[in-house]
């Protein structure tokens, strides 16, 4: 594990002052949206307005674009500025088919080759928003290389089911799995819909537990104050971390007596629950949390 998606924080590609500001909010990763968040009549400024933020600020995250579909008037135009200017990723919405993502990837190639990047360095994310994309989610996630993440684009995938948000999510359920299954089948990152739940913190807490429950590596975001929520849920608990060191430093001696039977804190220890505590130990060292930390 050598990065950590739990948080990516949209920021609208038409405010220069929130483009100035987006690194400070502690998100894993910035998403600059030049899709939703901006009008067709504000469409070439704000790729413009992008491409220098992506160039010219140094921001302590991970920066990605949301571009416009290939199929519409922007898209391409939006690759061929943005790419110059070197982000970190590209994350392409309403993603259907993986041919998409393979025509995609190649501009990528032939402009990392043009402007002198290393080849694979920018990355590739895509959006599930809906029936059609999600039949085809494994195959978009294992389409390329640079994908490095598949997410679900909650409202529109509802919309294209008919339906409507419910407080439970139960119409997102089906779709959640799915797209979990199809990002561990690629061994790449899960990241859940965004939330609009902004001024019920429980609310939104519950609903995070919830997809981490389900197996998600993050959630996309659409304001600052969900960053630290986010973040509150996915920090591994001393208690996690501290059972985790036992389990661990129980294989250990019991390799060393050349035990077949091992059991830590009076329960069997088998395969999954390592795997289990190495990925604890994992996650703590990459937020920070040392031994002390996992000791208090």
């Amino acid at each position: 594990m050598n990065r950590l998606r739990r948080t990516m924080m949209y920021v609208p590609g038409n405010n220069p002052g929130k483009l100035q500001s987006a690194g400070i909010y502690g998100a894993d990763s910035i998403i600059f949206d030049l899709e939703d968040a901006v009008a067709v009549t504000e469409k070439d400024a704000a790729r413009d307005l992008v491409a220098s933020a992506v160039r010219d600020i140094r921001y302590p995250c991970e920066v990605a674009v949301r571009i416009n579909h290939i199929s519409t008037p922007f898209g391409h135009d939006d690759l061929r500025c943005i790419l110059e200017a070197k982000p970190d990723m590209i994350r392409l919405p309403k993603a259907e088919y993986p041919e998409e993502i393979k025509v995609i990837a190649d501009l990528i190639g032939r402009a990392e080759a043009k402007y002198g990047y290393p080849a694979g360095s920018i990355k590739m994310m895509a959006s599930i928003e809906s029936a059609q994309g999600l039949v085809n989610a494994c195959a978009i996630a294992k389409a390329d290389p640079r994908m490095a993440a598949i997410a679900l684009g909650g409202e529109d995938f509802i919309a294209d089911l008919n339906t409507t948000r419910s407080a439970d999510g139960a119409e997102l359920a089906y779709a959640r799995s799915q797209i979990v299954v199809a990002a561990r089948v690629a061994k790449i990152h899960a990241i859940d819909s965004v939330s609009t739940i902004l001024n019920d913190d429980e609310a939104f807490l519950r609903e995070a537990r919830m997809i981490k429950q389900l197996g998600f590596d993050g959630k996309s975001c659409v304001h600052p104050r969900q960053v630290e929520l986010m973040h509150k849920v996915y920090t591994p608990t001393a208690k996690e971390v501290a059972q985790a060191r036992r389990i661990l430093d129980g294989i250990k001696l019991a390799l060393e007596r050349k035990s077949g039977v091992i059991a830590v804190d009076g329960k069997m220890v088998d395969g999954p629950i390592i795997t289990r505590a190495e990925r604890i130990i994992a996650y703590a060292a990459v937020v920070g949390m040392n031994k002390e930390d996992a000791d208090e």
